[in-house]
């Protein structure tokens, strides 16, 4: 009886009402478009340089720990500075859906309450409004490859599905964990802090081959994968064929866990927040 709610004269199970959501809110894209840019034009309001602020200081961040962290790592700056640059742009986009997935729905908590509309909306808006900072950010890159003449070529195509796969997980993860969080408020903290271990952990400012012999310990990371999936295109190689594996695996395991807990819980998001 709890996986089944009554409508009029028949039953609509969970697993429909939950499909119709994530489906309606695809739908709905006009909406989450425009709240997306609304999201960034809020946070900017009365700024000069607006989300290019967010970029300005990446581009500090990007230039300082290239030059520090390739002298500790005694690498050609020509090769490391590209590799340092995607990989932060990448990470801070994968990080930030992690992050601010956790609150997705609770800082909705009144247009949730008071505005009927799919609630994966709010999850869509989420990551749109990454991809806009995300697009910002890559200016970086523009500037780094022109700089150092990097020409990654007809691979750098290959960075489309990348980042398509990569959003993808985006909305899962997010909403996963905006369901989870809503309802165990001291989550937020916990995930942060994983993020912030993984970070660490992950070839993001170092190279897999400062390992050496070891360099499987970080293929065999998933974030390693997905950060495979968008650099190396833009870095002029292709992906390692193992990357994608992972990256489909955390991908079909990952919507099976997410869709699982959503239709379970939807019904009972309002309550809890």
């Amino acid at each position: 009886m709890a996986n089944v709610l009554e409508i009029g004269p028949g039953r609509v199970s969970s697993r429909s009402l939950a499909i119709r959501d994530l489906i309606d809110g695809i739908r709905s894209w006009p909406l989450w478009f425009i709240m997306g840019w609304q999201d960034i034009k809020r946070r900017y309001r009365r700024s000069t340089l607006g989300p290019f602020w967010l970029t300005l200081s990446m581009t500090v961040l990007i230039a300082s720990l290239g030059v520090l962290y390739g002298k500790l790592f005694k690498m050609d700056i020509v090769e490391y500075l590209p590799f340092l640059c995607l990989g932060l742009l990448v990470w801070n986009l994968i990080s930030t859906l992690l992050t601010e997935g956790c609150t997705a729905f609770m800082v909705e908590e009144r247009l949730i309450k008071q505005v009927r509309a799919p609630l994966s909306v709010h999850i869509y808006r989420l990551v749109w409004r990454n991809v806009i900072i995300f697009a910002h950010n890559m200016i970086v890159y523009v500037a780094v490859a022109v700089l150092f003449g990097l020409w990654p070529g007809v691979k750098a195509l290959l960075f489309i599905p990348g980042l398509a796969v990569v959003l993808l997980n985006g909305v899962w993860a997010a909403l996963l964990l905006a369901v989870i969080c809503t309802r165990f408020r001291d989550v937020p903290q916990i995930v942060a802090s994983l993020v912030q271990v993984a970070f660490f952990l992950t070839p993001v400012i170092w190279m897999p081959k400062l390992l050496g012999e070891d360099a499987w310990m970080a293929q065999w990371n998933p974030f390693f994968a997905f950060l495979d999936v968008m650099r190396g295109p833009l870095l002029g190689r292709y992906p390692e064929p193992f990357s994608w594996v992972m990256v489909l695996l955390v991908t079909v395991v990952g919507w099976m866990v997410a869709f699982t807990v959503f239709r379970r819980f939807r019904g009972r998001i309002a309550y809890w927040l």
